[in-house]
């Protein structure tokens, strides 16, 4: 291939894969995205190859699953082997460039193959530390939690402390909008790594935008009679330590949603920005724009807030692409598609050569033609007595949990909210027995053969003591503290 395409990757972090209009969500307005939708290929089925930030994102650059990185939750990325997506840009005489959270560990300085970084990561107020912080502290301006307040008020809806010029979602779209036109007539191909902190809570949109969806308009979560069982020791966990398990408040719910729909609604707008830089500078055709995001939020279906359970509302992410030359206009694809497949799907177009790399995506050019050979795409967090495995083919859903050893079987096409659990209903044995295989099959190739026992000559989930919830007695046990450096109150004399 001779032409070579620039190649923007804008990313969110925390968008479930139902917040966008032209999908079918007709309360929040979505127009950018919209026009992705009508301009591109969407992929309806994308899940996230682990539904937490730090080894999504290292599936993502590395194009593998949590299975061979080893990574299966917060922690430590594997150091890096010079075989990331801007690795191969760079192999490929692009220009390289990150802008806002890249969320690399354990140095949020790494550049893990990009030649530039503008950073921009959460719980960092230190100007020293962070370019956003430093850009704001150069036009004067409050730096201490720039995201938003956490701990206790990690799901409490807040307006944000910054208008939507210095905003943190509006400092994405304006370094991202300056990238591109720096490049006009530079005579290289580009690469841009567009990276939003947002949605991700505190949900701390800027005025005006947040009186842009009012709580009585919003929908109340999916809340089945029978959503109890249909948790798992995770679930409960993360409603303990997001300070939301001591009861219901509708309004409030609704609150959240609305704040959360505003700070989709303005990065949005920044895609929005984006997109008229590249066609002033005659640049939209000659760019691959990948849209996607991290993982989801449960944002109150089964009375349940965070990410790293394998519910859709967690795990299931938008994924869309817009490139004529490659993905065809307005096209929906329902194959089953993940983040990993985005570093193979970048080799094909620019015509680069990753043979040697070892790679578990596919081109989603084949996918969206019907021409992969695969089934399935796959899930993991944590691992032993923790673990959390998952596959998804078009009509299926299978996972375990091995904290609660439990199986979860859901019926895609007839139960798209996943109302019923079908793993114990001896009518669909065969199909768990096929995907369960299948998946133990999967992750013995990795390095998470802990999942797994022969018995009798078959693979079966290796039983661990499950989960201990007995903390849960005590009202303030588990609860998360995950605030900024209070030493603005010490200099004042208090402590906190």
């Amino acid at each position: 291939m001779s032409h070579k395409p620039n190649i923007l990757l804008l990313f969110t972090d925390m968008q479930r894969f139902d917040t966008i209009h032209a999908l079918g969500n007709y309360i929040i307005k979505t127009p950018n995205l919209d026009r992705l939708v009508r301009e591109g290929t969407t992929f309806t089925s994308a899940y996230s190859p682990s539904p937490v930030c730090v080894p999504a994102r290292c599936c993502l650059h590395y194009g593998q699953y949590p299975a061979r990185t080893g990574l299966t939750d917060n922690g430590i990325m594997p150091e890096h082997n010079h075989q990331s997506i801007a690795d191969l840009l760079n192999d490929n005489d692009y220009v390289t460039q990150a802008v806002g959270k890249c969320h690399f560990t354990p140095d949020v300085h790494e550049l893990r193959g990009f030649q530039k970084r503008l950073t921009q990561e959460e719980c960092i107020s230190d100007p020293a530390e962070d370019d956003y912080c430093k850009w704001l502290a150069g036009k004067k301006l409050d730096y201490d939690e720039p995201h938003g307040t956490r701990g206790e008020m990690y799901y409490v809806p807040q307006v944000s402390l910054h208008d939507e010029d210095t905003h943190p979602s509006g400092y994405i779209g304006s370094k991202s909008v300056e990238f591109i036109h720096e490049q006009k007539n530079q005579g290289k191909p580009w690469m841009l790594f567009s990276s939003f902190i947002h949605p991700h809570p505190p949900f701390a949109p800027p005025k005006p935008w947040h009186k842009l969806y009012r709580s009585p308009d919003m929908e109340l979560p999916a809340i089945p009679d029978n959503s109890e069982a249909l948790l798992t020791w995770i679930n409960r966990h993360q409603n303990r330590y997001k300070y939301r398990d001591q009861g219901i408040d509708k309004n409030l719910v609704k609150q959240i949603i609305a704040y959360y729909y505003a700070a989709i609604s303005f990065v949005d707008f920044q895609i929005g920005r984006i997109l008229s830089a590249l066609e002033e500078d005659g640049a939209l055709n000659d760019t691959m724009i990948i849209f996607s995001s991290d993982h989801g939020e449960y944002l109150g279906d089964f009375n349940c807030y965070g990410k790293r359970g394998m519910h859709d509302p967690s795990s299931r992410i938008p994924l869309i692409i817009r490139y004529p030359e490659r993905f065809k206009a307005n096209k929906r694809c329902a194959e089953p598609a993940s983040l990993v497949d985005i570093l193979p799907t970048v080799a094909a177009t620019i015509g680069a050569n990753a043979k040697d790399w070892t790679l578990d995506g596919v081109d989603l050019k084949q996918v969206s033609d019907g021409a992969a050979e695969r089934k399935y795409v796959y899930s993991q967090f944590s691992s032993k007595e923790t673990g959390i495995y998952m596959i998804v083919s078009m009509e299926w859903k299978y996972f375990y949990s091995a904290g609660d050893d439990r199986e979860f079987l859901f019926d895609r096409n007839n139960d798209p909210k996943e109302m019923t659990n079908q793993a114990e209903n001896p009518q669909y044995n065969e199909i768990k027995t096929v995907l369960k295989h299948e998946l133990l099959s999967f992750l013995q190739t990795g390095k998470f053969s802990d999942a797994a026992d022969k018995v009798n000559g078959a693979l079966e989930w290796r039983k661990y003591p499950q989960y201990d919830f007995s903390y849960l007695k005590d009202a303030k046990a588990g609860l998360l503290f995950q605030d900024h450096d209070a030493y603005t109150l010490k200099r004042k004399g208090y402590t906190c």
